[in-house]
């Protein structure tokens, strides 16, 4: 059973990647453009361009998230996304209350453990990352570090 779970251990990170990727940039594009059933700015509108921090933090999810849902520079995209979530938490949904569930932090606090996860595992299956390195590979050149996938 647990040679089988390791097996399957890169296509379902791949796929996780995926929806977190997905989730993320659906969130940035819902505050920026106020599309996907999101009005995220204060006038229920979309954000002012420029504001702070809520337009740069939606920009970095709209991008961030894109990266990571495709899986291109996952480790680096995950990085800047988690820190961004680390920051919603502890400057905006913490001032409320402690407990996530209290101060309305929860999304992001789940965020930003799931893109630190991202940055230790990698792009898991299915991602650009993995395309490139292997055509990197085939030409003899040298490949970038990869975290090893269990097989």
């Amino acid at each position: 059973m647990s040679a089988r779970l390791n097996h399957a251990q890169p296509y379902v990170l791949g796929f996780f990647r995926i929806v977190v990727g997905l989730l993320f940039a659906a969130h940035g594009a819902a505050s920026l453009f106020g599309i996907l059933g999101g009005a995220a700015g204060t006038d229920g509108g979309t954000l002012d361009a420029g504001a702070w921090p809520g337009w740069y933090a939606a920009v970095i999810q709209l991008v961030g998230g894109g990266l990571v849902l495709l899986g291109l520079g996952t480790r680096a995209a995950a990085f800047v996304s988690s820190g961004s979530m680390a920051y919603a938490y502890f400057h905006v949904h913490q001032e409320h209350a402690l407990w996530p569930i209290q101060n309305g932090g929860e999304p992001s606090a789940m965020f930003c453990w799931a893109f630190l996860l991202l940055v230790f595992t990698g792009s898991g299956a299915f991602g650009l990352d993995r395309l490139l390195v292997r055509r990197t590979a085939t030409r003899g050149e040298r490949v970038p570090d990869q975290a090893p996938v269990t097989a």
